[in-house]
C-alpha cells in the first residue's frame, strides 16, 4: 500500500523530480537507466501505466487521494505518495497542477530502430523538431491517423518532456518511438537503413519537383516513410535529395505552410488511408 506523506518541508529532496529539477537533469543522460519523467493529470498517468512504465512517487491534490487519483495511487503499488492542498502544491511546483496530480516514473529502455520498422507500415521521421508542444501533436497525430511508429533524430526534443507528453495527451505511450543514434547518423545512414528495410521516403517540403501529397504513386507505396522537418528550417537539403519523393500540401489564399503538427496530421490521414495491414506472424 501506498505511503501517503503530508508536505510540510519544500526543500525536501524527495521533491526535487517536481519542483527544482529541469528536463535535462530529469532526462540523465549520462546514465540514462536512471532517467525519469513526469506524468501528468490522470489520463497521462493511466496511459503511462498501462504501457508499463514504472512509478516512483506520486503527488497529488489532497480532495483527489479519495476520488480521481484512488485507482490510480492504488495501481501504483507500494510507493511516496506526496498530498497537500491545492495553494501549497502551487506554491510548491510554480504552476497549477492539471487535474490535480504528477507521478513521477522511470523512463523506459527504448528499442532500436530496427525493432520500431519491423511489422511497421507507415511511419513518422521528425527531424530536428525543437518544440516540445510540436513534438507533443504531432505524437497524438500519429497515433489517431494511423501511424505504426515514430523516429526522431538526435536534435529533436525528447518526447517525455512534461510538456511533450501532455500535449500528446499520453499517446507518447501508445506508439512506438526511437531515435537515430551515432550509430546510425542522419540522414545518409538513417535514409540508407529505412531504404534496407523496405521503406520509401517521402520528404514533406515545398519545392519546384515536389508532388502533390494525393500523387497516386505516392499514395500507392505499401511501405512509406513521411519525413517531416523542423519549425523554422524545414528538412535539410541533404534529407530531401536522398529521400525517393519531395511531397507538398497544396496550399491556397496566398499561405506558403503549415506549421509541422498541422502538415503531420494532413500528411499521416492522406498517407494512412492506404496502408497495408502488416502480414501474419
Amino acid at each position: 500500500m501506498a505511503a501517503i506523506i503530508e508536505i510540510t518541508d519544500f526543500s525536501a529532496p524527495e521533491l526535487d523530480v517536481y519542483a527544482r529539477l529541469t528536463e535535462n537533469q530529469l532526462l540523465n543522460r549520462h546514465e540514462p537507466d536512471k532517467g525519469i519523467f513526469i506524468a501528468e493529470s490522470p489520463l497521462v498517468i493511466e496511459r503511462a501505466l498501462d504501457a508499463g512504465c514504472e512509478p516512483l512517487s506520486f503527488l497529488a491534490e489532497r480532495k483527489h487521494l479519495e476520488t480521481q487519483a484512488k485507482d490510480l495511487i492504488r495501481r501504483c503499488g507500494n510507493i511516496p505518495v506526496y498530498t497537500a492542498d491545492f495553494d501549497v502544491l502551487t506554491k510548491l511546483t510554480g504552476f497549477a497542477l492539471t487535474r490535480g496530480m504528477l507521478c513521477a516514473m522511470r523512463r523506459p529502455a527504448l528499442p532500436s530502430v530496427e525493432e520500431i520498422c519491423a511489422k511497421a507500415r507507415r511511419i513518422a521521421v521528425l527531424e530536428e523538431i525543437m518544440n516540445p508542444t510540436n513534438i507533443g501533436a504531432i505524437f497524438r497525430s500519429a497515433a489517431a491517423l494511423g501511424m505504426d511508429a515514430v523516429l526522431l533524430t538526435p536534435g529533436c526534443s525528447n518526447p517525455l518532456y512534461r510538456r511533450a507528453i501532455r500535449v500528446s495527451m499520453g499517446t507518447v505511450f501508445q506508439i512506438p518511438w526511437a531515435f537515430f543514434d551515432d550509430a546510425c547518423p542522419w540522414p545518409q545512414d538513417g535514409i540508407r537503413l529505412l531504404g534496407d528495410l523496405g521503406f520509401r521516403t517521402a520528404a514533406m517540403a515545398l519545392r519546384d519537383d515536389s508532388v502533390s501529397i494525393d500523387d497516386p504513386q505516392l499514395t500507392a507505396e505499401k511501405i512509406l516513410a513521411i519525413v517531416l522537418g523542423s519549425e523554422g528550417n524545414g528538412l535539410s537539403a541533404h534529407t530531401i535529395a536522398a529521400c525517393d519523393y519531395t511531397v507538398r500540401i497544396p496550399m491556397s489564399h496566398g499561405v506558403d505552410s503549415l506549421n509541422v503538427a498541422a502538415a503531420s496530421a494532413v500528411a499521416f490521414w492522406t498517407l494512412s488511408r492506404v496502408k497495408t495491414p502488416a502480414p501474419a506472424e
